[in-house]
């Protein structure tokens, strides 16, 4: 996997029409939260990787392919 950095302006905007894939859920293991996440990417496809820390032991990647219907 490559990894890049960009600059976002201070100012910057999005699109409001986005769709909420995972969180506002509390913590949890469901498909629908969030637990300890720590890293966050987009690909090229625009599918997102969420790396979590489950505990010290349990950590997993979950991804969401925007071609997928919710």
């Amino acid at each position: 996997m490559r990894a890049s950095s960009i600059d976002i302006h201070p100012n910057a905007t999005w699109s409001q029409n986005g769709i909420t894939v995972a969180g506002g859920n509390g913590d949890g293991s469901e498909t629908d939260q969030l637990y300890g996440p720590y890293g966050l990417y987009v690909d090229d496809d625009q599918t997102i990787y969420i790396a979590e820390n489950l505990n010290d032991l349990d950590r997993h990647i979950r991804s969401w392919d925007k071609r997928v219907d919710r």
